[in-house]
């Protein structure tokens, strides 16, 4: 069949993560839950350390960044599947097809990138705190969370405009619940050799970069702990990464897992339930995580809606 006989789709079909109708409502109520409690908990996470001047240091100013990332990185995904699922649709345009690889490749990105300064933020307090002040001034962290959000926005945008030369005129299926850019790829009709290369090259960039900062950091800061005299002190110091630590574990287990691990043409479940683990249950874990382990979080959090009650009784 000739090229110039087909037409060109519009839109592409979201086949979600089961195509059983009697699992639709549980999912639906499941997925619901789960984005409710990672948009309130993050945002509370953010206006908390905003309304806490004490709490107004390099270290929180990051996590905040960080919480709100996590619900932008949740809301690119989960409401569209919510909604596909409520309304028994599973299409999306093209165009929103696009914006939404778009918001989902630059907030993943960026929760990568977050990762790595806070890594970076935590071996200058612990391994350099005489210097933590000069190294890590407001013009410093602005500038490096200036940074990750150019950087980010950068990357998902050469992998749209670059998407959005390609053609699709066959199968416009998606085996998945939202618009991944690997899939999309496959289902072009096009010569997808520059996308695979900047998708390499950018995403070797994206995962390495945050990762290796990360691993030299705490290689850095495990050394000087053990090198504090007293067992209290090692744990104390400790217990300042050990949060940021739960969440690199987390984040990064299930992304290097579909992301680098060999593709099978079998692991289409497997990819699905890991894609959940790190869009939904990691940015939904973090606040938990955050408040449960730190002190300063819960005594903040308590204060705020605290605060928060009493105004809303008038009082």
């Amino acid at each position: 069949m000739e090229r110039s006989n087909w037409s060109s789709i519009s839109e592409f079909l979201l086949l979600g993560l089961s195509e059983r109708p009697e699992q639709q409502s549980l999912l639906f109520g499941i997925f619901l839950s789960m984005y409710l409690v990672t948009v309130i908990g993050n945002l509370l996470i953010a206006l908390a350390i905003g309304f806490d001047p004490h709490l107004h240091t390099p270290m929180y100013f990051f996590l905040a960044n960080l919480s709100f990332a996590d619900a932008c990185f949740s809301s690119t995904t989960v409401p569209k599947m919510l909604v596909n699922i409520q309304t028994h649709c599973q299409t999306i345009p093209y165009g929103g097809c696009l914006a939404q690889m778009h918001f989902f490749m630059m907030f993943g990105a960026l929760d990568d990138f977050l990762l790595g300064v806070m890594a970076y933020d935590r071996y200058v307090a612990i391994c350099r705190p005489l210097h933590y002040a000069t190294l890590m001034n407001p013009h410093v962290y602005i500038l490096l969370l200036s940074a990750c959000w150019i950087l980010t926005n950068l990357a998902a945008l050469l992998h749209t405009l670059l998407m959005a030369k390609l053609s699709f005129y066959a199968d416009n299926t998606i085996h998945h619940f939202f618009c991944d850019l690997v899939l999309l790829l496959q289902l072009s009709c096009s010569d997808t050799y520059i996308n695979q290369v900047a998708l390499f090259i950018v995403g070797s960039m994206i995962l390495t970069a945050p990762l290796s900062l990360i691993i030299l950091s705490y290689a850095c800061i495990i050394s000087t702990i053990f090198r504090v005299p007293t067992s209290s002190g090692r744990q104390k110091t400790f217990s300042t990464c050990g949060s940021h630590l739960t969440v690199v574990f987390l984040f990064y287990g299930a992304a290097i897992d579909v992301y680098l691990c060999p593709p099978s043409s079998h692991s289409g479940g497997k990819d699905s339930i890991a894609a959940v683990f790190y869009t939904v249950v990691t940015p939904m874990l973090n606040p938990f995580i955050y408040s449960f382990r730190n002190k300063d979080m819960k005594r903040t959090l308590n204060r705020f809606l605290s605060l928060n009650t009493l105004s809303s009784h008038g009082l």
